[in-house]
């Protein structure tokens, strides 16, 4: 697309918004102040360092075989690097710990150091980025059904220790990089069929929190991460909402909130409102659950939306921090990045440009039916013409030219692995 068109098209979108009260540039410069957490395991389906060719269990699964996912951390670099040069932006990047720089060696999980990740320091320095970081529960030998709610002693002393590990890990990426490091925390633990012994695992799982818990950091932040149920885990899932939930408010942590975590009919831009009354901040995984935790790529839809525009409705885009978690198999993985992160941006984009204003006056005075015409007129304003524009400023692909780009790549580089 011709950028003359690209500015003609701004400036006629720019113009209606003003109309209804909304600065567009003051939205670009606040939309370009928004980073995501993008993650880093889509490049190679979640398999991670320690063995690439190992069966995802835990709960995880991925589906397809789609060609030339990354193999080491030199190709999980490259895809990086090549989605992120068609969104937008400046971003920070998600690592679980099983993405460390071991150098060819076996370091289980609860001997992981801050040396392992040195170099991802120095590699997203050089990037313009920001680590986030992520403990790592599922696919090992003493995964099973239980982890940190293990009444196995040495299996949960275990994992334990590699949360404590990843905690430091995390104060060392904030420290290095002067901005603190996300450290979420999800653990699979569950039972797939009837459990009568619920209680208990909570209470292990409530101890071994409050052990990992006990060491102040200053540069990272501590998130808790539930989950609605897993493969092999249908019946009962330890870490609950209603668990991180509670545990969170009385300890001052961060909730996540994964969209896919939730029954499908339940709507999680509702829960934005109540954390903000009660936790200091919001940890997002946005994804595009379909009937379950599917992990589906992002796009525009309503709970994504609605999630948006739930979050600037209440000035809290200082609060809430926004990550992805979506892995898809089946498709070009440098595709599915690109398409997930803008899909985000997009459904960011139109709630900034909502007459926000003028609809809480609305609501203020009664006038019903006022707000909801408003409402639906905003749906189809211009939104597209200043998409374009955003995309034009950070020269990255406008349109749908960014297919070809990827294409590219995936036949020079991806293609020969």
């Amino acid at each position: 697309m011709k950028d003359n068109k690209v500015t003609q098209a701004y400036e006629i979108a720019k113009e209606r918004y003003a109309q209804l009260g909304v600065d567009v540039e003051k939205v670009l410069t606040t939309l370009e102040q928004i980073p995501l957490s993008i993650h880093c395991w889509q490049t190679d389906d979640v398999s991670g360092f320690e063995n690439p060719d190992g069966q995802l269990t835990g709960g995880i699964q991925t589906t397809g075989n789609y060609p030339g996912k990354a193999r080491n951390i030199d190709e999980v670099r490259q895809d990086l690097k090549e989605a992120l040069s068609h969104i937008p932006g400046n971003h920070r990047l998600s690592l679980h710990a099983i993405y460390g720089d071991f150098g060819g060696k076996f370091v289980d999980r609860n001997e992981i150091e801050p040396k392992h990740f040195e170099s991802w320091m120095q590699w997203a320095k050089e990037n313009n980025m920001k680590l986030d970081f992520n403990s790592t529960s599922f696919s090992h030998p003493k995964s099973g059904e239980l982890s940190l709610s293990n009444p196995d002693d040495s299996i949960r002393e275990f994992w334990i220790e590699h949360t404590k590990r990843s905690r430091e890990i995390a104060n060392a990426m904030g420290e290095y990089q002067n901005d603190p490091c996300i450290m979420n925390l999800w653990i699979h633990d569950g039972m797939k069929d009837e459990t009568v012994n619920r209680l208990k695992y909570r209470q292990l799982l409530k101890e071994s929190l409050d052990e990992i818990y006990k060491t102040p950091y200053k540069h990272m932040v501590d998130c808790l991460e539930s989950k609605l149920f897993g493969i092999g885990a249908e019946s009962y899932t330890v870490g609950s909402h209603d668990f991180y939930l509670a545990y969170g408010v009385k300890n001052d942590k961060v909730v996540t909130l994964d969209i896919g975590h939730f029954n499908t009919a339940e709507n999680v831009a509702d829960k934005i409102s109540s954390l903000l009354l009660f936790t200091k901040e919001i940890m997002l995984h946005v994804t595009r659950p379909v009937r379950w935790d599917s992990d589906h790529v992002v796009t525009i839809n309503d709970s994504t939306l609605d999630l948006m525009k739930e979050i600037t409705r209440a000035d809290a885009l200082n609060k809430v921090h926004i990550g992805l978690d979506f892995f898809d198999a089946s498709i070009n993985r440098i595709g599915a990045y690109v398409v997930g992160s803008r899909s985000t941006q997009k459904c960011l984009l139109q709630a900034l440009l909502e007459p926000i204003e003028r609809l809480r006056k609305y609501e203020a005075n009664g006038q019903y039916f006022e707000r909801l015409a408003l409402l639906e007129e905003a749906k189809t304003m211009p939104w597209g013409a200043v998409w374009d524009m955003f995309c034009l400023r950070n020269d990255v692909a406008i349109g749908d030219s960014f297919i070809s780009e990827v294409q590219k790549y995936e036949k020079n580089v991806s293609l020969k692995r």
